[in-house]
């Protein structure tokens, strides 16, 4: 018996041959946009923020994303929205969806 819509997930219409690094990634990003959109207070930065998920969205159904280019669209979300505070779950979710994709190269 399923007892919320959180613990039913959308499977990829491909066979089961998704790499679940992007198929985690898309469902983070979906989270985070529904959540934004359902956000009532308009903010400075929320166009750059819909606009750079939307980009985000677009790269998981381009094969795996490029971890840098992944990295810098979650600067740019966290940069728009991350102060506001309603959206810091959805917004842990996305960093940890990014990170699945590796530790950044240190210099």
């Amino acid at each position: 018996m399923v007892r919320s819509s959180e613990q039913v997930e959308p499977r990829p219409a491909t066979g089961g041959t998704d790499d679940p690094r992007t198929a985690e990634l898309r469902r983070a990003v979906s989270r985070l946009r529904r959540r934004l959109a359902a956000h009532p207070v308009d903010f400075p930065d929320r166009a750059t923020g819909e606009d750079e998920l939307a980009a985000l969205a677009a790269m998981t159904g381009h094969g795996t994303p490029e971890a840098a280019r992944l990295r810098r669209s979650l600067l740019l979300v966290a940069g728009s929205i991350g102060s506001v505070s309603a959206l810091a779950p959805e917004m842990a979710e996305l960093r940890a969806a990014v990170e699945l994709f590796g530790a950044p190269r240190r210099r």
